[in-house]
């Protein structure tokens, strides 16, 4: 090498921890930058792929053994140093490796290096005279032909079509081209996801609406602090149908007037498109900005082109699911979270992350304003705000003072004891159904499962169908007879007979969205009804269809899980019915009575959003239970002042964080052991400063033939107990059959 040679450091996407460094050739030396992606040798003739973190590096090595880069993929920097920068604060916070966190910011078809798509055009090179025409006429016929439609035409075609629409030869055109007649050109081609979200969500169609005076202030307060340029987060809390949406595109808007680019997070693929639609269509008007969308089902060409028209400055906006908080948008102004709550935005593998608390530190990282939406904040955002952490700004009201809709609680004890059988439908809903389909209004009934019941049960023995390869029982569907388990995917035929006792008397136990469908078929024959949930979810965008169906009015009552439960606006459903409202309370979780608080007022809030009002029907066993009535009352902050004390009493997050640690494997001995050894550690290491509980088995002991044992760290400052619990890890010998995995800020405790 000569002392002049530029030397890089490169990290690898290939499990190395540790950096590497390279020399850069002349011939891209000048073109290497930080977040640059490349690949280099490692070893003997094995090239990986790698991204560039330093530049101009003076490592203390002997120089001469450096290799030099392979190749650089791409021209442009696929990541930025803010980017860089939260790949190791990720790393460190979350305990997960490096190269865990960079595949889940460069998605696969840009690490693999995929090409972009190219078409070939065809346009007029050298305009002939007619002499010459006439003489191409008599030599070759069919390259006459074709140059005379290329010119009559007039701009440039695409090769393929222009080939197949005029039946011309390939020959003819290849020979045009090599005499320089025609002229044959490369356009990269963007593959563009919901590019046809105006079309298919018209209702839109922006028409500029007057801001009231809560959302005015709101857009004021957001403003403001953009303006000091320097990072601040908002939390907007505003009741369901209060014009959220409505401030988070105004305040886009000032942002991208003032050169900057905006991110905007929903926490659920389903609401996307909606999404999507509502920002194109206000963005219709300035074609210079281009918005892409970002989630994981996009197709690896879409993501490609989504990914490189934000590295490369083309694209200034970025609608997507959680994964999108890592989109390398430049000059980055305006972060939005919206629904800021939900469990969706907490990722379940490693990275471990929460998508809210990601965009919250890119927000620092960038000097960025971050903007968290909810009707329902999370206890972590509330309470940061009542601490100044966060500027508040309230919505009180809905849009046009439209009422919020009556809430109707009916106690399914007794819908039981009168019609003395068990009952999916109380007669309430079913009366207040029937009264909707006739007036042509339209309804939604949310269920927390899908499936035909939770389980068979036999009548006889009481033998209960149990997964083989996990703790959980089986989930009864009846469109196709079988039974499955939800938590690894195995599924059998349905039994017709006890499998125990041979019995016949084997019926299906609780509800599910298939048997809510059948009931609702039965009562109301006419109707068109459709069901959404994960089950009937099996095309990529048929999700899209029931949506545009239902807006337009041809589905009369839409039934679904999650799914339907958050974000979506139609004016015209006036009843929403909530069937096993209090399942999600009934669980070991101390987040249980939130996310059922959160879950009633955000379904609730889908009924009355139009004209006409709203109600809603919630069946519960536990009618009393505060989640529930607080809710009825749509009482945000005495439920959350409440929730508060409860978690300030027990000592639970969000006062101190919560590190769960996860040991699974398939011998249960093994796995008990080794998990009791670490926590003998931790107590040696820790003393007082971390409360342990544990190890003990989850909650769901056994999932895909792994038996699983947990331990709870309760700490008060994250990220040294992270380091230290990682020093102990390495420190210890793990056999290849137990698994463990530190969860960060944990929300999944089963």
């Amino acid at each position: 090498m000569n002392i002049d040679d530029r030397i890089v450091s490169v990290w690898l996407f290939s499990g190395l921890e540790k950096e590497l460094h390279y020399i850069a050739p002349k011939a891209i030396s000048n073109k290497v930058a930080i977040g640059s992606l490349v690949k280099v040798p490692v070893g003997g003739r094995r090239q990986v792929m790698g991204i560039v973190n330093a530049v101009d590096c003076r490592p203390e090595i002997d120089l001469m053994r450096l290799k030099a880069i392979g190749q650089l993929v791409y021209p442009h920097p696929i990541l930025n140093k803010g980017l860089l920068d939260l790949c190791e604060w990720t790393r460190n916070y979350y305990a997960c490796s490096r190269e865990s966190v960079l595949e889940a910011m460069v998605p696969a078809p840009v690490r693999d290096g995929m090409a972009p798509k190219v078409e070939k055009h065809i346009s007029v090179g050298t305009v002939m005279d007619e002499a010459s025409l006439e003489e191409l006429r008599k030599r070759a016929r069919k390259q006459a032909e074709l140059y005379e439609i290329v010119q009559k035409l007039g701009v440039p075609q695409k090769k393929s079509d222009l080939l197949s629409r005029y039946a011309a030869s390939p020959s003819a055109c290849k020979a045009l081209v090599d005499k320089g007649i025609l002229k044959e050109v490369e356009i990269v081609k963007d593959r563009v996801a919901y590019e046809d979200e105006i079309g298919e969500f018209e209702y839109v169609s922006e028409q500029r609406v007057t801001l009231n005076e809560e959302q005015a202030a709101a857009v004021d307060s957001i403003e403001e602090s953009r303006k000091e340029a320097k990072f601040i987060v908002h939390l907007l809390q505003g009741v369901t149908g209060s014009g959220k949406t409505e401030v988070y595109l105004s305040a886009m808007e000032n942002a991208l007037r003032d050169g900057k680019s905006v991110l905007f997070l929903v926490p659920e693929v389903a609401l996307t498109p909606q999404t999507v639609g509502r920002l194109r269509s206000r963005l219709a008007d300035r074609p210079d900005i281009q918005s892409v969308v970002w989630h994981s089902h996009l197709s690896a060409g879409e993501r490609m082109d989504a990914w490189m028209a934000c590295a490369t400055g083309k694209a200034r906006v970025v609608v997507g699911a959680r994964s999108a908080v890592f989109a390398p948008l430049q000059k980055l102004g305006l972060i939005i979270v919206d629904e800021e709550h939900e469990p969706a935005y907490k990722q379940d593998e490693s990275p471990r992350y929460h998508g809210r608390d990601i965009a919250v530190y890119r927000g620092f990282l960038e000097k960025a304003v971050c903007v968290l939406g909810s009707a329902t904040p999370s206890l972590e955002s509330y309470q940061n705000a009542l601490k100044g952490k966060y500027r508040h700004d309230r919505l009180t009201k809905r849009i046009d003072d439209r009422s919020l809709p009556m809430i109707h609680i009916v106690d399914m004890r007794g819908e039981m004891m009168r019609s003395k059988k068990n009952i999916s439908l109380s007669s309430m809903l079913v009366e207040k159904l029937r009264n909707r389909f006739e007036n042509g209004e339209q309804s939604i009934l949310f269920i927390n499962r899908r499936g035909f019941s939770a389980s068979m049960i036999c009548q006889e023995c009481g033998h209960v169908p149990e997964c083989k390869h996990c703790s959980v029982t089986m989930t009864y569907h009846r469109f196709d007879e079988t039974i499955k388990c939800h938590m690894c995917g195995h599924e059998e035929p349905a039994p017709h007979k006890c499998p125990e006792c041979n019995d016949s008397k084997i019926r299906w136990k609780g509800l599910g969205t298939q048997r809510i469908e059948e009931a609702v078929k039965t009562i109301l024959p006419m109707a068109r009804t459709v069901r959404i949930d994960t089950d009937t979810m099996t095309k990529k965008y048929l999700f899209r269809e029931i949506l545009g169906k239902f807006r337009s009015g041809k589905i009369d009552i839409l039934i679904g899980t999650q799914m339907i439960a958050k974000g979506l606006d139609f004016p015209n459903v006036t009843l929403v019915g909530l069937v096993d409202a209090d399942l999600s309370m009934h669980v070991p979780d101390f987040r249980a009575h939130e996310r059922t608080f959160q879950l009633l007022v955000q379904v609730s809030g889908r009924a009355g959003r139009g004209d006409l009002e709203g109600e809603v029907v919630v069946q519960t066993f536990t009618p009393h239970a505060d989640p529930i009535q607080f809710a009825r009352q749509a009482d945000v902050d005495h439920f959350l002042e409440m929730e508060t004390q409860i978690r300030q009493q027990h000592n639970y997050p969000p006062n101190r964080h919560l590190i769960r640690h996860l040991f699974r494997g398939p011998n249960p001995d093994k796995v008990a052991f080794f998990a009791e050894q670490f926590a003998k550690r931790v107590k040696e290491n820790f003393g007082d400063a971390v409360e342990l509980r544990g190890p003990v088995p989850c909650s769901i002991e056994k999932i895909k033939d792994h038996y699983r044992f947990q331990i709870w760290y309760f700490t008060n400052k994250a990220r040294p107990t992270v380091a230290k619990l990682r020093e102990i890890e390495a420190s210890i010998n793990w056999p290849d059959d137990v698994i463990q995995v530190i969860d960060v800020d944990a929300y999944s405790l089963g």
